[in-house]
C-alpha cells in the first residue's frame, strides 16, 4: 500500500522527533525530504519516516552524526547502494558498529541494575520512616 507523502508536523509525531530535530537532521545529511510543495514545505515518505526512527534509535549509542551517517551509509550499502571500498567495507563496518552496540548494552544494562537496585534501597527506606500523625482539625 503507497501512503501519500507527509509535512513535517505529521514526520514529528510519527517518529516522535521535533520539527527542530528533523530539520537539523536534513541540515547535516541525515535525511532528505523525498519532495517539497510548490511552496517549499518539506514532504516525506514513509521509508523517511523510518529512516529517522531508526536514526532516533541510535541515540543510546552515544554515536556521533559522522557515525550514524557512515552507519546508515553501509546499511543502505547492504541493501545495494554504494559504499566506499564495497560491499566488504560496508560489511566490515556493519560488524564495528555491532561491536559498538553489544559494548554499549552492556553498559547499559549495568547502569539499569544500578538504578534498580537504588530504586529498592529508596523505597524501603521510604518505608522506615514514620509517618506524621495527621493534624486534627480544629
Amino acid at each position: 500500500m503507497t501512503r501519500d507523502l507527509m509535512q513535517i508536523g505529521e514526520v514529528a509525531e510519527r517518529t516522535r522527533l521535533s520539527l527542530r530535530t528533523i530539520r537539523y537532521y536534513e541540515e547535516v545529511g541525515l535525511i532528505v525530504p523525498s519532495a517539497r510543495t510548490s511552496g517549499g514545505f518539506r514532504l516525506y515518505t514513509d521509508a523517511d519516516v523510518d529512516r529517522l526512527r531508526f536514526v532516533r534509535r541510535l541515540k543510546p549509542l552515544a554515536l556521533s552524526l559522522e557515525q550514524i551517517r557512515d552507519l546508515v551509509a553501509a546499511i543502505e550499502a547492504c541493501r545495494g547502494g554504494e559504499y566506499p571500498g564495497g560491499a566488504s567495507a560496508a560489511r566490515e563496518t556493519l560488524a564495528e558498529y555491532l561491536t559498538v552496540a553489544r559494548s554499549r548494552r552492556e553498559t547499559l544494562r549495568d547502569q539499569l541494575a544500578g538504578i534498580e537496585e537504588f530504586t529498592t534501597d529508596l523505597a524501603q527506606l521510604l518505608d522506615t520512616v514514620p509517618r506524621e500523625p495527621a493534624e486534627s482539625a480544629e
